[in-house]
């Protein structure tokens, strides 16, 4: 039977694989910059580690993140607001998908 756990084998927790991932992702963080960040939460990591995390997982949360985003342009919204500026009103606008 085939192990549906994509973490297993490692000595890790899902959490914190799945976080560090997100963190590369997410941010403009490098790789030791990750292992700094989760050093000084008491978890020890090497830039290595973690590099091979996101290459290995990258791609598997994109191809989820993509599954459960839908079909873009569906729906657009319309976003609107008054503000003040000098003491006249302005009406400003945007439409966002």
């Amino acid at each position: 039977m085939k192990n549906s756990n994509i973490y297993a084998g490692y000595r890790y927790p899902a959490q914190i694989i799945s976080h560090t991932v997100w963190l590369y992702h997410r941010f403009t963080l490098s790789f030791r910059d990750i292992e700094e960040l989760l050093a000084a939460r008491g978890i020890v990591v090497s830039y290595e580690t973690i590099r091979q995390w996101c290459k290995k997982y990258g791609s598997i949360y994109c191809s989820q993140i993509k599954k459960s985003r839908g079909q873009l342009g569906d729906t657009w919204y319309l976003d609107e607001v008054f503000i003040k500026i000098n003491g006249v009103l302005h009406y400003l606008w945007r439409a966002v998908d």
